[in-house]
């Protein structure tokens, strides 16, 4: 028996927020490989063009901060004007902190949540009226396993999650009527950008392999299979889920990160 092709999506365009590195990297190279015209968004341009010659075949970028909806409004509109009708979009633009519901402030909590789930929100509602212009799309929005699992002294983080999760359920509901699927995937932990704090530091590593079945780290490749799949015409008829990437992590429990951070954070728990 032959192997089943990899996804195609010739001609179609596709936005990738959070597309300069990491896991956004890897979908739009998975995206860009299928067929797609692939314009990356994100808000350091030398990162955006660096990344825009790796991905190849025509890429393009747009300097877009996800906390400004006319910069997201705008990234929608660059896309449209550059690869046609908006059909397919990766929402993985995102930022993380640390710390407990004692030691963190509500303004960090709130800089955290305008990223991490209001900055979704805009992307996925101009996305979605992009696509209802166009008669239909797939969108995939990068979660984590934080938004299912509690992270000791990672609250707000998990909270940002949780909420993209019921985001994505939410909007796929709304959406469906108009020829819109919408889901998320949900990695543990991954070597990116992002992530290098605690990648960098052996004692979260093996805190983490250690409730992993699969007893390794992720890729941003591994990610990016999946999100590419979500988006393929062979998924048509999955939407409103939120799917684990994760190793098996989340048949256990989220990492007790109080011994790891307990030195860079205030005393009070």
């Amino acid at each position: 028996m032959s192997a089943p092709a990899a996804p195609r999506f010739d001609g179609r365009a596709a936005l990738v927020t959070g597309g300069g590195t990491g896991i956004g990297l890897a979908c739009a190279k998975a995206l860009a490989a299928g067929g797609a015209r692939v314009v990356i968004a994100g808000r350091r341009e030398d990162v955006l063009a660096k990344a825009a010659g790796e991905i190849g075949a025509g890429a393009a970028y747009v300097r877009c901060d996800v906390t400004d909806e006319a910069d997201v409004e705008r990234a929608v509109a660059e896309t449209e004007a550059r690869c046609g009708p908006l059909r397919l979009a990766v929402n993985s633009a995102g930022t993380g902190n640390i710390g407990s519901v004692l030691n963190g402030g509500v303004d960090a909590f709130q800089a955290l949540v305008d990223v991490n789930l209001t900055g979704v929100y805009r992307s996925l509602r101009h996305e979605a009226l992009a696509m209802q212009r166009a008669g239909g799309g797939a969108i995939v929005n990068i979660s984590s396993i934080a938004g299912a699992l509690t992270h000791r002294w990672m609250s707000a983080y998990c909270a940002t999650k949780a909420g993209v999760n019921m985001l994505t359920r939410c909007a796929a509901d709304d959406l469906g009527e108009h020829g819109i699927r919408v889901n998320a995937v949900m990695p543990s932990l991954v070597p990116t950008e992002l992530t290098g704090m605690m990648v960098g530091n052996q004692a979260v590593v093996d805190e983490y392999l250690r409730r992993m079945p699969v007893a390794r780290l992720g890729t941003p490749e591994d990610v990016a299979h999946l999100v590419a799949f979500l988006l393929a015409d062979e998924a048509g008829w999955i939407t409103g889920q939120v799917i684990a990437v994760d190793g098996g992590h989340t048949l256990r429990q989220g990492p007790d990160m109080v011994p790891i951070f307990a030195p860079v954070l205030p005393a009070i728990r």
